[in-house]
Formats: C-alpha cells, structure tokens, sequence
C-alpha cells in the first residue's frame, strides 16, 4: 500500500500594500481593500499556511485612522482565512508604530519583526516535515542600523545586510538544517524598479547583491512594485495594486511557494483580480469625449495628454464626464514647441509678438482688438520705464575739472 504524500508548508508571498497612499490625489483605500479581500481569498483557495509580507506595509510613517482600519481588517480577513502572518517593515513604514504590540499580536499568528535587533530571531512554524524558521529583516538604513548591528565601519546598505545575514546564518546553523525563509526590503541587482518607489540610495548606491541570501531556502524580497523573479529562491511579489502610470503594463500578483523536505519544492504565481485598470489617452479633447475606441478606458484610472492646436477650458471636468476615474491631464500642441529653451525661442522677436505667442499658447489666436490692447499696454509700459530712468551724471575729464575749478 502506497502511503498518501505528506504536503509540507505552503507560503503566500505579497508585499508593498502601501495602505493609504493616494493616486494622484484619488483614495485607494476602497481598492486597497478589495485587493486584500483577494488575497485572504487566495489563502482558502490555495490552503495557504503562512503569509509574508517583506513592508511598506502602510504608505506614510504616520498612517491616518482609516488606513490603520483596512490594515487590520485585512490582516484579520487573511488570519481567519487559516493563515499565519509574518510582518516585517519597510522604508515607508515606521518601525515603532508597525511594532507595537508585536508580543500581544504573536498570540493571535500576527508575528512583527520590525527591529533590527530582532534579525536573528525568527519565528519558528512548523509542518509535517519539521520545522522553518523565518527571519524578518525590515528595512535597514546604514545611519541607524550600523550601531545596532555593531559594524561601525559600515556605510551601504550592501554591508549592512551582509551584517545582518552573518546573524541570520549563525543563528541557523546553531538549529541544525531548519529550513529557512527570509523577508527582507531592500534593492537587489537584478530587480527593475518601476517609478513608484521612494528611492533608498544612500551616497548613490541603494542596492545589494542577490548572493547576500546565499544557502537560504526562500528570500521573500519586498520594496519593488512588480512581480519578479531573481533566482528561482529569491523573488519580489510587487504591490498588489498599481501606484504609477509606469505601471499599466503590470499584472499584479502574488507567489505561492512550496515547502517540501528538502526545502523549496516549487513556486507558483497568482496573477491578482485587477480593481481598476489604468489607461493612457491621446487624442483632442472632443476625440476622447466621443470615439468609441476610448469607451474601454471609462472605468479605468485615465491620464490623458490633449493634443487640440489650442488650450481647451476646464478639460477635467468635462474628461470626468465620460471617465469618472480621470485623474490626470495635460496638453501637448499638435505642432509642439521643439527642444529650444525659452530664450532662444524668443531671441530677435518683437514684444508684440512674444505676446501674441504666449496668448495663442494658453488660450488661443487673439483678436485684433485684444492685440490693440496689448500693443498699447506695452507702449505704456516703455513710456513709464523712460520717465522714471535716472538722468546719468555727465562724465568730466581731469582736464576739463582744473579749468572748471580755476
């Protein structure tokens, strides 16, 4: 008789929720929301044992009351879902708010590590196979962490996380082959940014080599927004919703991962529902208020760039009309402006003429009543700068000051 396979742990990998960041001025907490909803979804769908998320947890240090709320409701949705929650801190979050109550939250699976000092103490699960230990490495910032990690001599992020994994790597072999999985937020070569992330460069150098995490069985890596794949064992999952125009192209997702005996068995992704799509419109204002080759795009977040030959009134306005969600406009003349910079574009022009460039540009060909206005504002405005000029005192030579005197 063939005894049944024994399935080891399974983790679900998400990161950067950034929880109460805004999109162009637009709250996603309703969205953030709903891709929470999907990933504790996910848990029960994937019998996902344990979930990690490598920071930026929430998007400012200071997160507002509602924000703090979809957090929490999100992490109760996931806990009640069956699975366990390891946490670690990001560059956006602040590590004492994220912190508090680590111990209190630990009894109910929520497990915190947002200290530098706790780096080489992970939490330690289990499953059919033994135990894993997962190390929570929250954002590390050279100034800060080099006392705590007791490397003075160390400037970059890269000699900070070799610090912290020589802790990490004694710690592990003290356990005796545990297999191992670590969270950390930082920038790995190799990982493409997107535009949306705060840089973390310190004296212009913010990343770090990926054989750091040599001999570790999973590097859940956080900090980036897409998802990506380093190596097979070291992978960013990327937010779960889109945070920049840089990234409709993106289809947001979270991985699965395996843990077997031996340690990583496979890796799986998930591609997440998508809550609002994002969508880049070029066209004149009346073309994108009435082609029907725009209608896709009316639900989506729109940034739209207006080429008419002249400055449309109030274009968001009427925008929002037909895309509610637009939260983005900008005009771009037909003939543009090419490369010159201002001052050689007006170089040999008349002031009757830079003024008629101008007026043409913001709001259209002026008349020639309002060019008589101007052409006689600008006389007036000569005639002024010559009455009010000081009389320049006669210059006298020498020569001419002794006959004077005399």
């Amino acid at each position: 008789m063939v005894s049944p396979t024994v399935r080891g742990m399974r983790i679900l990998h998400t990161s950067d929720w950034h929880i109460g960041r805004t999109f162009h001025g637009v709250d996603l907490l309703a969205d953030q929301a709903r891709a929470l909803a999907s990933i504790a979804e996910l848990v029960v769908s994937e019998s996902v044992d344990v979930v990690v998320i490598p920071g930026d947890v929430y998007d400012r240090s200071i997160p507002s009351a509602d924000a703090i709320a979809v957090c929490e409701r999100g992490f109760e949705a996931i806990s009640a879902a069956g699975a366990t929650l390891v946490v670690t801190s990001g560059n956006h979050d602040s590590p004492t708010r994220l912190g508090a109550g680590a111990r209190f939250a630990a009894a109910g699976g929520l497990h915190l590590r947002t200290r530098v000092g706790q780096v080489a103490e992970p939490v330690v699960l289990a499953d059919s196979h033994g135990e894993v230990a997962f190390y929570g490495i929250p954002y590390l910032e050279p100034e800060l962490a080099r006392a705590e990690l007791a490397v003075p001599q160390a400037r970059s992020h890269a000699d900070i996380l070799d610090a912290a994994m020589s802790l990490v790597r004694a710690d592990l072999a003290a356990r005796g082959g545990v297999r191992s999985v670590v969270l950390a937020h930082a920038f790995v070569v190799g990982g493409e940014a997107t535009g949306s992330e705060r840089s973390i460069s310190v004296g212009g150098v913010e990343t770090v080599s990926m054989s750091a995490f040599n001999g570790i069985d999973y590097v859940a890596l956080g900090h980036l927004h897409s998802p990506q794949k380093l190596s097979e064992s070291v992978r960013y999952s990327g937010s779960p919703l889109p945070y920049s125009f840089g990234e409709n192209s993106h289809r947001k997702a979270v991985w699965i991962v395996d843990l077997e005996a031996d340690g990583l068995a496979k890796v799986t992704r998930h591609d997440l529902p998508t809550v609002r799509g994002l969508s880049r419109l070029t066209g004149t204002l009346e073309e994108l208020l009435t082609g029907i080759q725009f209608a896709c795009a009316q639900d989506d977040y729109v940034s739209a760039t207006l080429t008419d030959q002249s400055r449309p009134v109030d274009p968001m306005r009427k925008l929002q009309e037909r895309f509610p969600h637009a939260v983005h406009v900008e005009w771009q003349r037909p003939d543009g402006v090419g490369e010159l910079n201002y001052r050689e574009r007006v170089h040999g022009r008349r002031d009757t003429e830079i003024a008629a460039s101008f007026l043409t540009d913001v709001r259209g060909t002026p008349t020639e009543g309002e060019m008589s206005w101007v052409q006689q504002a600008l006389a007036a405005a000569v005639s002024e700068n010559e009455r009010v000029r000081p009389v320049a005192e006669p210059v006298v030579s020498e020569s001419e000051q002794v006959e004077l005197s005399a």
